[in-house]
């Protein structure tokens, strides 16, 4: 390794939590370094679905370190309940750690966040409603409660009642529900039930790094959500890129070796926001009910679309990729023909054309697709287990996807299982893992 981030190269939902899942049995210490408990990662291992929201997707391998780290915000009623849910299942969750300067997500957040899209109405973001974007707005604003406040009933309570005080307007139709004394004694419950995993996550991946011991940096949602270079406003609020993996796991450049781009053989999209490539369509229709297209943390159907090379490629460089893995290849089996999207156009009054993302909103949001036509294949390859046993249309589509974005394909999955992927021929010379070897 040692030092590997992965990222997801699109809107989310690209099946990263199985790519960590599998790539974890090389690693010593995989951690999370943004996001919350608005991210779902689905993995299925040994024969068992799990679901995870903020613990790392590592969990399920014994003696591994799995840190939540600094840059997460974290509801401690939510992550207690994943480490009761594991516990119950057998898992020994003794390898969690949880920053100390990870930011909290408070009950006045989830509050905020309802209002907020409330008042947005048919403008509305289409966030989770998790709290997620107030309690990042609070850490800019430092009025953020940490990790660390709940193992000190003072500082705790002065710090909630410093947040609560510039909210009270926006908080007033909620007075009844707000109790300044009855929130402290909750999370200094929650702090007393997780001291025994609070802990400097900067310096146990210092120590792991500096050890040679490989580890894994895990984001969430996608780079085409990333509250800088996404399709803002519809965006989350961290940065889920390659980037800010030094930044929410307290690391520096130098400790990443490779960066790893996760995408579905096509793409989708949960909530609002432009998407060029979408199908609203029988085909559409298809794609989500063949890959089981329903959000992991809200349920909600997912928007489908063929696969979109301009905003691949935009990914590949927000990220500097070095790899690429493509995720549920089966699900364009059956397919004659499959279109994917090389370069935008404008609106049928537009003249813009383009292959290149582009920057102004509202040339984005008018934009559609323009896509070359591959051949498809019928056969089922849910069951193959070298490059070799793929269709050749299918090796020629991930072929396709190698030109376009000048990163090679080094993993392809063909289903949901955790054995259900290929490593490609390209694995070898474009990652230092173990298992492409």
């Amino acid at each position: 390794m040692p030092g590997t981030v992965i990222v997801g190269a699109q809107w989310g939902d690209e099946g990263k939590g199985k790519i960590v899942d599998l790539l974890a049995e090389h690693a010593d210490v995989v951690i999370r370094f943004q996001g919350g408990n608005n991210a779902g990662h689905t993995i299925v291992h040994g024969g068992e679905t799990w679901k995870f929201h903020l613990i790392p997707s590592g969990i399920l391998y014994p003696g591994k370190t799995c840190v939540i780290g600094n840059g997460v915000v974290v509801d401690p009623k939510v992550l207690t309940g994943e480490i009761d849910g594991l516990r119950n299942r057998g898992v020994d969750v003794s390898g969690l750690k949880l920053s100390a300067n990870a930011h909290l997500i408070m009950p006045y957040h989830l509050l905020l966040d309802h209002a907020g899209e409330a008042r947005l109405g048919k403008n509305l973001i289409g966030t989770t409603k998790r709290g997620i974007g107030p309690a990042y707005a609070d850490k800019a604003a430092r009025l953020g409660i940490r990790v660390q406040d709940m193992l000190d009933e003072r500082i705790l309570k002065k710090k909630i009642a410093a947040a609560l005080e510039p909210k009270r307007a926006m908080l007033r139709p909620f007075a009844k529900e707000i109790d300044l004394q009855a929130m402290t004694e909750e999370y200094l419950t929650y702090g007393h039930r997780l001291e025994q995993h609070i802990a400097d996550g900067a310096a146990l991946a210092w120590r792991a790094l500096e050890n040679g011991r490989g580890v894994l940096f895990e984001g969430a949602q996608g780079a085409m959500l990333d509250i800088d270079h996404g399709t803002y406003p519809f965006v989350t609020s961290s940065n889920p890129v390659a980037g800010a993996a030094c930044v929410g796991a307290g690391v520096g450049p130098k400790d990443i070796d490779e960066i790893w781009g996760i995408t579905k053989a096509y793409v989708t999209r949960v909530g609002a926001g432009p998407f060029p490539t979408e199908l609203h369509d029988e085909t559409g229709e298809q794609i989500r009910q063949r890959g089981g297209e329903f959000g992991t943390t809200t349920g909600r159907p997912r928007r489908t679309g063929w696969l979109d090379l301009v905003a691949l490629r935009y990914a590949a460089k927000l990220n500097s990729l070095t790899a690429l893995a493509v995720t549920k290849l089966d699900v364009l089996s059956g397919f004659d023909r499959i279109k994917v999207c090389t370069s935008y156009r404008g609106s049928k009054d537009d003249d813009y054309v383009a292959s290149d993302f582009p920057y102004h909103q509202s040339v984005l949001h008018h934009a559609v697709g323009e896509y070359e036509e591959l051949e498809g294949w019928q056969e089922d390859i849910s069951a193959c287990q070298s490059e070799a046993e793929l269709p050749q249309a299918a090796r020629d589509y991930l072929a396709f996807v190698e030109e376009h974005t000048g990163v090679p394909v080094v993993l392809v999955g063909v289903g949901p299982g955790r054995d259900q992927v290929i490593w490609t021929s390209r694995a070898a010379e474009a990652t230092t893992l173990p298992a492409a070897a």
